[in-house]
């Protein structure tokens, strides 16, 4: 059972509404299921605790948030997806990318994206979903989402999001918070929260003092009337089956189909979110044959 969780809250007489999260073991998940380097972690992890507490804002217990960052760094970009509950999923382009630290030593994750876009769609079921979309400010990702929210949904909002690393490359802690204004805030308000969110620390050094994500809304909003309304669980869920994975073969064309046929060899075949590997025989590669031409 994982340990990382959500929290919603409000302040301010619900002028500002708070969510923080601890995702430690939804990005060490991700990190062994794509083998991803430190910065490809970093980088994912940062995006996944995005994705985590972004979907726990949407309404419909169907809708579905996709985020894709894709730049011209050596990582290319990434994807992530996550539902009304927090379950999130996703993988990088290029798992294996490696930089040298930044000027600072901290991963150099701006500089595995590169320069890009941010692209944010959300599929509640109607005719189209909405589709947001931003050239990347930094590649950074928090900063990144910080411009999104002002620029395309005009919501003021301030994105921290942090994961730091053991010496072996494993997860040592990863976590996030995201505090936006509601419309008509008052100014009083806002210069308050400006200030404190001017000298609170990194949101990286508040998780390696194993601060709940309790304590790092108090902390930002303690005398603000912070109400924390609900606490979620945040895990890594893929969906994917042997169904899912047949379609994918499908939609390869009858032309690559047969060419596996042909090489008279198993395929394997791999989900990109989890990595799972699902093998067809060439009988089975045959009747995805069949099904494909019947179409």
């Amino acid at each position: 059972m994982s340990s990382d969780y959500l929290i919603r809250a409000v302040a301010a007489n619900r002028q500002i509404r708070a969510f923080a999260a601890t995702t430690r073991e939804t990005v060490e998940f991700a990190r062994q299921a794509h083998g991803t380097s430190p910065v490809a972690t970093a980088a994912l992890g940062r995006l996944m605790t995005a994705g985590a507490m972004m979907g726990s804002m949407m309404k419909g217990e169907n809708d579905l948030l996709t985020l894709r960052m894709s730049g011209d760094g050596p990582m290319r970009g990434m994807l992530v997806t996550a539902n009304v509950h927090a379950k999130v999923k996703g993988y990088v382009y290029e798992p294996g990318v490696m930089l040298p630290a930044t000027a600072k030593g901290k991963l150099d994750v701006g500089g595995a994206v590169g320069r890009g876009t941010l692209r944010v769609v959300r599929d509640m079921g109607l005719k189209e979903p909405y589709v947001g979309q931003i050239e990347l400010v930094s590649g950074e990702v928090a900063e990144d989402l910080t411009y999104y929210f002002a620029v395309s949904e005009q919501v003021p909002s301030s994105v921290a999001l942090g994961v730091l690393m053991n010496h072996n490359n494993t997860v040592r802690r990863a976590g996030g918070f995201i505090i936006q204004l509601m419309p008509m805030t008052d100014e009083s308000v806002i210069e308050e929260l400006e200030k404190r969110l001017a000298v609170i620390p990194p949101v990286t050094a508040m998780l390696d003092q194993d601060m709940t994500p309790e304590q790092i809304l108090e902390e930002l909003l303690s005398g603000m009337e912070l109400e924390i309304n609900e606490k979620m669980p945040v895990g890594f869920c893929c969906d994917c089956n042997r169904e899912r994975v047949s379609r994918a073969l499908i939609s390869t064309g009858k032309k690559e189909l047969k060419a596996m046929i042909d090489d008279g060899e198993e395929v394997e075949a791999g989900c990109q979110f989890c990595n799972k590997k699902y093998k067809f025989s060439i009988k089975e590669l045959e009747d995805l044959l069949k099904e494909a031409q019947g179409y």
